[in-house]
C-alpha cells in the first residue's frame, strides 16, 4: 500500500481527527491511537444511540472513524506514559493533534517539543479558531458561526443545522491535504513541517460560490431551503405519483429542453419566461409550480429512467438505508467478519491496488 511502513500516532478524539487517522491507516500506515487514560478515552466510546447497548464501548459514533488502528491509553500527565509516547515519537512519520491553542504545550506534545525528538516528524495540528483564539471547536457552533447554519433551511424556517458534523469533515479533508504535501515535501528536502487547520477556516473556505455572492455580487445570500440561487431547477425536490421524491440538478438550457421533453411539456423550453437559466431564476416560483404538476403525473422510477436516458440532471431522494442498497455504497464498505460494517474515508483508487482490509474499530483496553 501507499503508506507501508509509516506509523502514524493520533492524538486526537472525535471526528476530525480521527478520521485523518483511519485515512492512513486504508493506505497501509501503522496507526496508533493514543486514548485519554484520565478521562477513559476517547469521548466518542460514550455517544450512543437509544438502540445501543450501554456497555459497548465501540458504539456507531467511534465506529464511523476508528478502523485499522491500535488503541493506547496514555496518561500524558505521568512522566512514565509521556516517556512511552516520546520512544513512539522517536519512530513515528505523523502525529495528529487536536489540542486548544496552549493545551499541547502544558501536555508537553507540541510540535516543537516533538520535533526536538524527530527532527523528520509531521505534525497536523487541529485547532477550532487556529492558534490566536484559545476557544475549543464545536461542529455546531462553527456551523453557526461560518453562515452555513444560516443559510440552511427552509426560507420561512429557522437556520438549521446539518445532520453530520460537517465542520470535521471539511477541516479533516485540509488536515489530509496538508499532511500529504508536507510528506511529498519531506521527501524533497529531509524536513518535517508543522501543519495547522481550525475548523473555522475550513468552514469558511468551503462556503465557496455563496462566498463570493456577498464578496463579488454583493448579496447576502438567504436560506432558501433546496433552491439553488443563481440556477433553477436545481436541488428542488418534487413529488411524483407515487408518491416518493426526487431532485433535478439542471446545469443549462439544453437540459431543460430535455426535461420538458420527458414531461410531454415542450412548450415550456419556448417560452421567454423559462427558456434562459437567467429568466428561470427570475420567475423561479412559477416553474416550479408548473414543474410540481407535470412531475406528479409520473411514477418515480420511471420518470427517472426517462430523464437518465437523455442525460438530465436526476436522482431518487434516498434514506440512508436506501443508500446502501446503491453498488457505489456497497463499494465504500469495510467488512470483518467479527463486526458490522463501516465507511472508507479513502474515496480514491490508485492504479488498479485493491483497497486494503482494515481490522474493526478497537475496543479501550485499560
Amino acid at each position: 500500500m501507499i503508506c507501508n511502513n509509516m506509523l502514524v500516532l493520533e492524538l486526537a478524539s472525535v471526528l476530525a481527527g480521527p478520521s485523518v487517522g483511519q485515512f492512513f491507516a486504508e493506505l497501509g500506515a501503522n496507526v496508533i491511537k493514543v486514548e485519554n487514560a484520565a478521562t477513559n478515552g476517547d469521548v466518542t466510546r460514550r455517544w450512543k444511540l437509544k438502540s445501543e447497548p450501554a456497555d459497548t464501548d465501540t458504539p456507531a459514533y467511534f465506529c464511523a472513524a476508528n478502523w485499522g488502528k491500535v488503541s493506547l491509553p496514555l496518561n500524558l500527565g505521568n512522566s512514565q506514559d509521556l516517556e512511552h509516547l516520546y520512544e513512539l515519537v522517536k519512530k513515528a512519520d505523523v502525529v495528529i493533534g487536536s489540542y486548544k491553542p496552549g493545551d499541547a504545550e502544558k501536555l508537553k506534545v507540541d510540535y516543537k517539543t516533538l520535533q526536538s525528538i524527530n527532527p523528520k516528524l509531521i505534525y497536523g495540528h487541529l485547532t477550532g479558531y487556529g492558534a490566536e483564539e484559545n476557544r475549543a471547536g464545536y461542529d455546531a457552533v462553527v456551523q453557526a458561526e461560518s453562515g452555513f447554519m444560516y443559510l440552511n433551511g427552509q426560507p420561512e424556517g429557522e437556520p438549521t443545522k446539518m445532520p453530520v458534523a460537517l465542520m470535521d469533515i471539511l477541516a479533516a479533508h485540509q488536515l489530509k491535504e496538508g499532511l500529504l504535501v508536507a510528506l511529498v515535501q519531506r521527501e524533497r528536502t529531509g524536513q518535517g513541517q508543522y501543519v495547522q487547520v481550525s475548523l473555522i477556516h475550513a468552514a469558511v473556505a468551503a462556503l465557496a460560490n455563496q462566498a463570493t455572492s456577498w464578496l463579488v455580487a454583493g448579496y447576502n445570500p438567504q436560506r432558501m431551503g433546496s433552491d439553488h440561487p443563481s440556477i433553477v431547477p436545481y436541488g428542488s425536490v418534487y413529488t411524483t405519483k407515487d408518491k416518493k421524491q426526487l431532485v433535478l440538478a439542471i446545469g443549462d438550457d439544453r437540459q431543460f429542453e430535455r426535461l420538458c421533453q420527458v414531461l410531454d411539456a415542450a412548450e415550456l423550453a419556448l417560452d421567454e419566461k423559462y427558456k434562459t437559466n437567467y429568466n428561470r431564476v427570475h420567475n423561479r416560483q412559477e416553474l416550479n409550480k408548473k414543474l410540481s404538476q407535470l412531475i406528479a403525473d409520473f411514477d418515480q422510477e420511471v420518470l427517472l429512467q426517462a430523464l437518465h436516458k437523455l442525460h438530465v440532471p436526476a436522482g431518487a431522494v434516498n434514506s440512508v438505508a436506501d443508500v446502501f442498497k446503491t453498488p457505489q455504497a456497497k463499494q465504500m464498505l469495510l467488512e470483518h467478519p467479527d463486526t458490522k460494517p463501516g465507511v472508507r474515508q479513502v474515496a480514491f483508487r490508485v492504479g488498479a491496488e485493491e483497497p486494503l482490509l482494515l481490522t474493526p474499530p478497537p475496543p479501550y483496553n485499560v
